[in-house]
C-alpha cells in the first residue's frame, strides 16, 4: 500500500515566516499551498486588524475551515501545505490527521516583532504580538512535528525541513 500523501501545517506566532517558507517549499515540491489567514472570516480580520486578540470561539470556525482544507487534500491523494497559528493543542487537535506534520517556527520575540514592523499589507498589528505569546502552547511530545528556527534565512528552512521530513516531489 502506498504512503498516504503528507500535508504540512506550518505552525507559529504571527511574523515568524510561514507564509514565505510555505510558498517556498510548495514552489520546490510541487505541492498545493493554502495560505491559512485567507480561511479567516472577515469579523477576525476586522477584529484583529483593530488589535483585538481572538478567542477560541472566534478561532473556532476558521481551525474547522483549514480541516476541511486537510480533508480535501487527504481524500484526494494530494500532498499539500497551509499556515495556521495552531498555537493551542486544542487547536492543533483540530487539525491531526495520520498524515499532518506540524511544522513549528520558533524563535525570539525580539527578532519577530522586527520582522513584523518590515513586512507590509498584513492585517496583524504588532500590538497583538505578545498575545499570541501568551496563546502558545509547546508542542506535546505525542504530537507529530519538528520545530524549525527562524533565525536562518527562508532558504535554510525550507531545506531544512525538506530534509528532515525526507520530502520529495513525487506525491
Amino acid at each position: 500500500m502506498a504512503a498516504q500523501a503528507p500535508v504540512l501545517v506550518l505552525m507559529g506566532v504571527a511574523g515568524t515566516g510561514k507564509s514565505t517558507v510555505a510558498a517556498m517549499l510548495a514552489g520546490r515540491l510541487g505541492w498545493t499551498f493554502e495560505e491559512g489567514d485567507d480561511l479567516h472570516p472577515e469579523a477576525n480580520v476586522k477584529k484583529m486588524a483593530s488589535g483585538d486578540p481572538l478567542t477560541d470561539d472566534d478561532r473556532w470556525p476558521w481551525l474547522d475551515r483549514i480541516a476541511e482544507w486537510i480533508d480535501e487534500r487527504i481524500a484526494a491523494g494530494e500532498p499539500g501545505i497551509i499556515t495556521c497559528s495552531a498555537l493551542k493543542r486544542s487547536y492543533r487537535d483540530v487539525l491531526r490527521r495520520d498524515a499532518v506534520t506540524f511544522v513549528h517556527f520558533v524563535g525570539d520575540r525580539e527578532l519577530i516583532l522586527e520582522r513584523m514592523l518590515r513586512r507590509q499589507g498584513h492585517f496583524m498589528p504588532t500590538t497583538l504580538l505578545d498575545s499570541q505569546f501568551a496563546t502558545l502552547e509547546p508542542l506535546g511530545e505525542d504530537e507529530k512535528a519538528i520545530e524549525v528556527a527562524i533565525d536562518q534565512t527562508p532558504q535554510q528552512q525550507t531545506a531544512e525541513i525538506t530534509s528532515r521530513l525526507r520530502l520529495l516531489a513525487d506525491y
